[in-house]
């Protein structure tokens, strides 16, 4: 008996939208990518086996390649990753039933791109200035300094308790920094929740093609002004994840 197989859907574009021939999907071997049209909408999909598990990092990257490289050319929507249908019928029930919706959304992201800029703070850099700012700390740290944990327990707790605080302010303030420089650039902004202790910065950025390169030499200039204390990563040009609440488009 042949193995049952089902749509993956990876995101809702123009129906006059065509897959490159060389992209490739989820899968071992990757899958085709097709599209299925209905009205002024098409879902870029590829046939997987319904028994065959999903969320390998080969099947994340492939997700959001695709993705990534469609925003490039044209506007989409991304779909949950992990949204399987079991065949073209649904793909069209989807299409149909949200065609309004999606189509207005589409017209919105013409020419609009998503750029993350995160960082992380160089560690003895932040806690050298966390220091210099805090004499209480400093204080503590001063005695903690070459003594046995078993005799400043207390002390370390209190310590880390105030780095703590401190990173969580200076966090704020960077992510505020940021929004308030890059943010006259930007159609939308979207602080992102830090994916480490380290986090200095994480937001997300819906740039207009016409402010593309303004943005960027932007964030150049704030990377450069911050780099003894943030180190910084640009990523992009990206599919709209932060701005179009992919975990709806499937249900």
């Amino acid at each position: 008996m042949a193995d049952e197989t089902g749509l993956f859907i990876y995101g809702i574009v123009p129906s006059d939208v065509e897959p490159t021939p060389d992209a490739a999907g989820v899968g071992d071997p990757p899958g085709e990518i097709t599209a299925v049209r209905h009205g002024e909408l098409a879902a870029l999909v590829s046939e997987v086996g319904l028994e065959q598990p999903m969320g390998r990092p080969a099947d994340l990257t492939a997700y959001q390649t695709l993705l990534d490289g469609t925003a490039a050319v044209a506007p989409v929507l991304p779909v949950r990753f992990g949204t399987v249908v079991t065949g073209p019928d649904a793909v069209e029930d989807l299409l149909s039933a949200h065609h309004d919706e999606f189509a207005e959304t589409l017209d919105q992201l013409e020419d609009r791109l998503q750029y993350t800029v995160h960082g992380r703070y160089d560690d003895s850099a932040l806690i050298s200035e966390i220091l210099a700012g805090n004499a209480d700390a400093a204080r503590l740290a001063e005695q903690v300094r070459g003594r046995p944990e078993t005799e400043t327990r207390e002390a370390r707790i209190r310590l880390g308790e105030m780095i703590s605080q401190a990173v969580e302010l200076s966090r704020e303030a960077e992510n505020g920094r940021l929004v308030n420089e890059m943010g006259r650039y930007a159609v939308r902004t979207a602080v992102r929740p830090p994916s480490s202790e380290l986090d200095a910065v994480n937001v997300a950025f819906l740039i207009g093609a016409d402010h593309e390169e303004e943005f960027l030499a932007a964030v150049e200039d704030f990377a450069e002004q911050r780099r003894d204390l943030i180190r910084m990563r640009l990523l992009g040009p990206l599919a709209p994840y932060d701005f179009v609440g992919a975990h709806q488009l499937a249900e």
